[in-house]
């Protein structure tokens, strides 16, 4: 079995409460080969007697489990070459469990586009940015005042500018993201309304002509 950051025996095992033994027997004949309908039949000794659809089930987990194996090498490589890979991330990095999360985490990092924030960092803007992220009391147009030279050119560009870099700062934070997130699974509501003049037209669909939903009690096919 190949190397691993986490040992896929352990966390699959964690994840179906089926024993690592098991587990560690059916990756090994899965790395080797071997069909589901074959482990299924001739190999139920070292499987528990797992049928096909529960070795089904942790293939494709293994599978993912090894993309995102993959993928923490390629995130780690990155971050590397930009020299900003500290043993703490490191270590962050390694042990995440979840490809949302470890896309999270790399996102500060992740080669980007020019965007706003970017412009605004080029033109020196981000310690306006940290200051007010602080949210001191004082005015806030007088502190801007320092930063208006070159091409930024009044108070209210350089407070634009780092309004640019706190919003890109916000939206890459991997706890304000996971905060987001789960908000959204709790409270957000889907809407559907008819287009004015359209009622006949979607009469089939009268049913959704004004209709909300909670997005947790939403069937998928919906």
């Amino acid at each position: 079995m190949a190397e691993f950051y986490i040992d896929p025996v352990i966390f699959i095992a964690e994840e179906t409460s089926v024993e690592a033994k098991y587990i560690r027997n059916l990756l090994a004949l899965l790395d080797e080969g071997a069909t589901i309908p074959f482990i299924a039949r001739y190999r139920k000794e070292r499987t528990g007697s797992m049928d096909e659809v529960r070795i089904g089930e942790i293939e494709e987990r293994y599978v993912q489990y090894k993309e995102l194996e993959k993928r923490k090498t390629s995130v780690l490589e990155t971050i590397g070459q930009q020299e900003k890979l500290t043993s703490q991330l490191e270590k962050q990095i390694k042990e995440c469990r979840e490809l949302r999360t470890l896309e999270d985490i790399y996102l500060p990092y992740k080669p980007k586009k020019q965007t706003r924030a970017s412009k605004a960092k080029a033109l020196g803007l981000e310690p306006l940015a940290a200051i007010l992220m602080r949210q001191e009391n004082g005015d806030v147009v007088a502190k801007a005042g320092r930063f208006v030279k070159g091409e930024v050119k009044t108070e209210m560009e350089a407070l634009q500018g780092a309004r640019d870099i706190i919003a890109e700062w916000v939206s890459e934070h991997e706890r304000a993201r996971n905060i987001t997130r789960r908000q959204v699974e709790r409270e957000a509501y889907i809407r559907s309304k008819v287009v004015k003049g359209k009622e006949s037209e979607g009469e089939k669909y009268s049913d959704y002509f004004d209709y909300t939903e909670l997005l947790r009690r939403c069937p998928s096919h919906r």
